[in-house]
């Protein structure tokens, strides 16, 4: 008699996926990759919420750029009105892949220069919550803490992507080819980054996060 399969459980509701550049990568942009990305990497920083004061050559103000993650005021949205604004979910989710996409150039997964709205080779989903049945109110205050395991362990993985990253460089210039095992680990890394982003930050979701880097 035939065993019955097991059902698949769900994604969970924060997916990352990076195609994998099956074609020879760009020697000359990847040997000057650290330099090819700071234009964007401004960019980045501007709408992340960094901000010169051109007044005081010392010090960061809040007058030129704003930016970051809604963190704050989304959690006293859902702790006392239970509610998700749907543009600020617009403009975290946005922020992310923006982001996501300049972590993936500067890490050499790919050698197309990052858009600031195209979807490109990074791809994420990460569903808009119905606050009211999916979320618990109260469960945002402690996220950030719950999480902690997570910032551990994401330390130490961050580490070894770093290794990976710079021996992948090394291939590249060689090879013209990122090693594939390589990729996928930096890729996994990354995909566990944004499952505890989404659950800590974003708070989208309450599922608390994989220990997995698939």
């Amino acid at each position: 008699m035939a065993t019955k399969a097991s059902p698949t459980p769900p994604a969970y509701p924060a997916t990352l996926a990076i195609d994998y550049p099956d074609r020879p990568l760009n020697r000359l942009t990847t040997f000057f990759r650290i330099f090819t990305v700071i234009p964007i990497a401004i960019i980045l920083a501007l709408v992340s919420g960094a901000n010169f004061d051109w007044g005081d050559p010392n010090s960061w103000s809040w007058l030129y750029a704003t930016g970051g993650i809604l963190f704050l005021a989304t959690l006293l949205m859902i702790l006392f009105r239970q509610k998700y604004p749907r543009w600020w979910f617009d403009w975290n989710v946005a922020l992310v892949k923006f982001s996501t996409r300049v972590a993936t150039y500067m890490g050499l997964l790919t050698d197309v220069y990052p858009s600031t709205d195209e979807e490109q080779v990074v791809h994420i989903e990460i569903p808009f919550p119905d606050v009211k049945k999916d979320l618990n109110r109260w469960l945002p205050l402690v996220k950030w803490f719950l999480a902690i395991p997570h910032y551990i362990i994401l330390a130490c993985l961050g580490i070894a992507a770093i290794v990976c990253v710079l021996i992948a460089w090394f291939a590249i210039l060689f090879t013209t080819r990122y090693p594939r095992g390589l990729f996928d680990f930096v890729v996994g890394v990354s995909r566990w980054s944004l499952r505890v982003t989404a659950y800590a930050f974003l708070l989208t979701t309450d599922l608390y996060p994989l220990f997995s880097l698939d």
